[in-house]
C-alpha cells in the first residue's frame, strides 16, 4: 500500500488509509510506535502491558518461597514538619464546600 508524505508545520506527516488505521486500532489521539532501521520505517500499535493485581503478586511471592523474600527495612517514623508560613488568608474555611 502506498501513502503520500505531506507537510505538517515544521514536520512531515503520513495519512493512514482506513484499512491500516483499523488494523492498528488507531483513532485520533492514539499513540503508535515508530521504529526506523536501515532506511525502513515500521509503525506498530504499542504492546499492551498486562495488568498485575495484588493477588498475582502474592501468588508469585509464595511460588518463589521464603528464601527469596526481601530483607526487612525499618524506615521508622519519618519526621514531618509543618510549615511556618501563615496560609490562613487562602486556606479554605470550614463552611466552604
Amino acid at each position: 500500500m502506498k501513502v503520500k508524505v505531506a507537510k505538517w508545520g515544521n514536520s512531515v506527516a503520513v495519512r493512514l488509509p482506513k484499512a491500516a488505521a483499523e488494523a492498528l486500532h488507531a483513532v485520533p489521539g492514539t499513540e503508535l510506535e515508530l521504529t526506523v532501521e536501515g532506511g525502513r520505517a515500521h509503525l506498530s500499535a504499542p504492546s499492551r502491558v498486562r495488568r498485575i493485581d495484588l493477588e498475582d503478586l502474592v501468588a508469585e511471592a509464595r511460588r518463589l518461597g521464603p528464601q527469596n523474600e526481601p530483607k526487612f527495612e525499618d524506615w521508622g517514623i519519618l519526621p514531618s514538619e509543618w510549615p511556618d508560613e501563615d496560609w490562613s488568608d487562602i486556606a479554605p474555611k470550614d463552611d466552604e464546600p
